[in-house]
């Protein structure tokens, strides 16, 4: 017998976009954290939190992020409530765990995932 021990940790990489078609593998299929950002390209306060988001992606690496734009996805984005933007929410394990709404920063960012992770 070998004394080998593997480590099949996950680890993301970068924000990845999702549509309808993919949500249900890319989000709730998940058994891990999944951390939904619904944005629009016009959309100013959603122009300010992207950089926190990637930076957070890098940083959180167990933690999967993505996003969607509600313009592009808009039966999803009504499947899920999404009336204002930036909408973020917190899934584990399928579920959702967390909806939160508007620019924060990055530490209340974090604050939120906490709750969940």
């Amino acid at each position: 017998m070998s004394d080998v021990c593997y480590n099949f940790s996950i680890y993301y990489m970068a924000v990845i976009s999702s549509s309808q078609d993919t949500f249900q593998k890319d989000v709730l299929d998940e058994k891990g954290v999944v951390f939904v950002d619904f944005y629009a390209d016009w959309c100013g306060p959603c122009k300010m939190t992207a950089p926190i988001i990637d930076e957070l992606s890098e940083n959180m690496k167990e933690i999967k992020f993505v996003k969607i734009n509600v313009d592009e996805n808009q039966q999803l984005a009504g499947q899920h409530s999404v009336f204002s933007i930036p909408t973020f929410m917190i899934f584990k394990g399928g579920e959702m765990k967390n909806q939160f709404v508007g620019a924060h920063s990055k530490e209340s960012f974090e604050d939120e995932i906490k709750k969940v992770a």
